[in-house]
């Protein structure tokens, strides 16, 4: 009897190791940072310096099928993922693909559409920086995105494909209806390389709804060109949504350029524009990025100015913002 029961256990111990063996690997990455900011002008907290830390811990798995399919997931733990859950599980993401099927990506959270998936203005979104603060006699200010938050977010679908020609790729969203009295919507972009140096990607999306002030489209286009250590980046992002003059129809010109000093060290210039329908004065933000690397460790030091920061040249409109931050990644 004791013979059998160690046979048995023998047997499941070798098959454990095989299941083991075929299950793929998982992997674990970490990132810290160090921010000091401040601001001068006439703003709320001008003349303070804040500090803030951030924090992540992303893990990373994948399989292969028999079928030749590849199967990976990804989730990140973040304690600063204040709209998700008390424990900071933030973006979780599955992930299908072939070489000849290109890939499926559905994110239970922070998934993208095609056009949120170029959010991010080529200067940086310099204009964040200023968000929620205080300008002039005004209250704290909202600034809207560049590009609207209505794709992408929770239980999104997003589908790469392979090259359908030298250097072009062909992407689609669907991000299904959550609520009631909300629509589904479809995007969709396309992204070239097929020259040396140069890309350039282009969406757009219908973003539906049951009221005509919750309904228009919204399209997005960068492209960026690098020739030895100089790199010059477009970008333009266009939201029209609703009707008559409102905060959600604008559209945002940036323009940066690169230099590559060294392996470590670079510089960036960056300007943006950002055209409000409700107002006759444009928000423009302009300034220089710094950063040095030197193994898992990058400081980074910015010197921003914004003008019209309330879509007005009032007293109190203009700020200069500042930061010094370094960042680890582990």
């Amino acid at each position: 009897m004791n013979n059998f029961k160690k046979i048995g256990l023998t047997a499941l111990a070798a098959s454990l190791v095989s299941v083991s063996a075929n299950a793929g690997e998982l992997t674990a990455s970490g990132s810290a940072s160090i921010t000091a900011e401040g601001f001068s002008g006439a703003i709320g907290s001008s003349g303070a310096t804040g500090w803030s830390m951030g924090n992540s811990v992303n893990f990373a798995g994948s399989t292969e099928l028999d079928n030749g399919l590849t199967v990976s997931m990804a989730f990140e733990l973040d304690q600063g993922a204040a709209n998700n859950s008390s424990n900071g599980f933030d973006n979780h993401s599955v992930t299908i693909s072939s070489d000849t099927l290109g890939s499926v990506k559905f994110s239970g959270h922070g998934g993208s559409s095609a056009t949120s998936a170029l959010a991010g203005t080529a200067a940086g979104a310099m204009w964040d920086n200023f968000d929620g603060k205080t300008f002039g006699l005004a209250s704290a200010t909202t600034l809207p995105d560049a590009i609207s938050s209505n794709g992408g977010g929770e239980n999104a679908f997003y589908y790469t494909s392979p090259s359908v020609m030298d250097g072009l790729a062909i992407n689609v969203s669907w991000n299904p209806a959550a609520t009631a009295g909300v629509n589904s919507m479809l995007g969709y972009g396309a992204t070239y390389t097929g020259v040396e140096g140069l890309s350039v990607s282009f969406a757009t999306m219908d973003v539906e709804g049951h009221a005509t002030t919750a309904e228009g489209d919204e399209t997005a286009m960068k492209a960026s060109y690098a020739y030895g250590p100089v790199t010059v980046s477009y970008s333009n992002f266009d939201t029209d949504i609703g009707t008559g003059a409102v905060t959600t129809i604008m559209e945002t010109t940036s323009y940066a350029v690169s230099y590559t000093v060294s392996d470590e060290l670079s510089l960036t210039y960056g300007t943006e524009e950002a055209d409000r329908a409700d107002s006759a004065v444009n928000l423009e933000t302009s300034g220089f990025t710094v950063a040095y690397t030197a193994g898992g460790m990058t400081l980074t030091g910015k010197m921003i100015e914004g003008e019209n920061l309330n879509f007005a040249n009032t007293a109190g409109d203009d700020a200069d913002y500042w930061s010094l931050g370094a960042s680890f990644a582990f």
